[in-house]
């Protein structure tokens, strides 16, 4: 059960399943999460560089530990927004990309406490969303909510006032890790995560402070999605899991698809473009963790040359030792990883 949350939980699901078949569907995206890593483990290395934003960057703040969700602010240039999985209070981080320091953190209030905080998007006129969305770790919440603040014209620490929306999708609660806004329409979209797929949620036109906002789907989406992002200007969106990723062509919300997008090797958790849209930024969860960054599907500008996981990296042209070393190094990343979630699984639970 998320930290600092006392009120209601429901069972397992819709469906009363013995405890052995509960046990497998915890285990199974396990299972296959260490299987796929295992084969990523012999791919070619992504690194993050420090001291240029858009060649990517790490995230120094030792209070940020379970980074899941990243947005590119567009007042404060070279800035990004993060925030935790699960943390003590409602609060928002505010990353100098060209240092990976902390330049600024926000307090929310009027939102009380945060149970799961799995997304963040920028809209219109620099109004920031988040999203408290997470579903995970067999808790069924009735509803989850999105918090609207604006953007601060100063970076300093600060509180501020945000608007709390209830939502409900249409068929039911379900587990979800990515909120986007349109950067024109400013309507709110959320895309559940399912290991066979999932599908894009449309909220209404206008949010509602009074009401229950209903998300209703209205196309499939082919990933185990843990975040998504809009392009600045709207026609596209990124979407990234764990193993992979999909850039598609909104089509006013009638999605297409364009070409997959690499990930690196790791517990993806966020993606946010950059704000002239030549590149996305992809991040992590853990203390310390690198936001790396990549040439944007289909820019065919000179950031493909440094991008730091193009096929130009030294570490996929090195000779045999190193390749070797680096696969030993990354399968033991690969099993780290499996055990580190299925432990954080196991503390949330208990």
């Amino acid at each position: 059960m998320p930290r600092g949350w006392s009120g209601r939980r429901s069972g397992a699901g819709d469906v009363n399943v013995g405890p052995g078949w509960q046990a497998w569907g915890m285990r199974r995206p396990l299972v296959f999460l260490a299987g796929v890593l295992l084969m990523g483990a012999f791919a070619a290395p992504v690194f993050a560089a420090d001291g240029d934003g858009d060649e990517g960057f790490t995230i120094k703040d030792p209070r940020i530990t379970e980074s899941s969700g990243l947005a590119a602010s567009r007042q404060h240039p070279g800035i990004y927004w993060t925030h935790n999985d699960q943390d003590t209070g409602a609060y928002l981080y505010a990353v100098d990309s060209a240092t990976g320091e902390t330049v600024a953190t926000i307090t929310m209030t009027g939102v009380g406490m945060p149970r799961d905080v799995e997304a963040i998007s920028i809209g219109p006129d620099n109004q920031i969303y988040v999203g408290d969305i997470g579903d995970n770790d067999g808790v069924v919440w009735d509803y989850v909510w999105v918090y609207q603040l604006p953007e601060p014209k100063q970076l300093k620490d600060q509180t501020i006032r945000a608007t709390q929306y209830v939502v409900k999708y249409s068929d039911g609660p379900r587990d979800a890790e990515s909120l986007v806004v349109h950067p024109t329409t400013g309507r709110v979209y959320i895309i559940d995560k399912q290991e066979d797929g999932g599908h894009l949620y449309e909220g209404p036109a206008k949010l509602s402070a009074s009401g229950t906002n209903v998300f209703k789907p209205v196309v499939a989406v082919d990933l185990w999605a843990t975040d998504a992002a809009f392009s600045p200007d709207g026609t596209r969106l990124a979407v990234r899991g764990y193993f992979g990723g999909i850039a598609y062509d909104w089509n006013d919300g009638k999605i297409k698809k364009l070409e997959r997008i690499s990930v690196p090797l790791g517990q993806g958790e966020s993606v946010s473009y950059t704000t002239d849209g030549t590149k996305i930024m992809l991040g992590s969860e853990g203390a310390g963790s690198a936001v790396v960054a990549e040439v944007a599907p289909g820019d065919t500008g000179e950031a493909s040359s440094k991008s730091p996981s193009g096929s130009g990296s030294s570490a996929a042209q090195g000779g045999d030792d190193n390749g070797d070393g680096f696969k030993v190094g990354a399968l033991a990343v690969a099993v780290g990883l499996v055990v580190v979630i299925g432990f954080k699984r196991l503390l949330r639970r208990s």
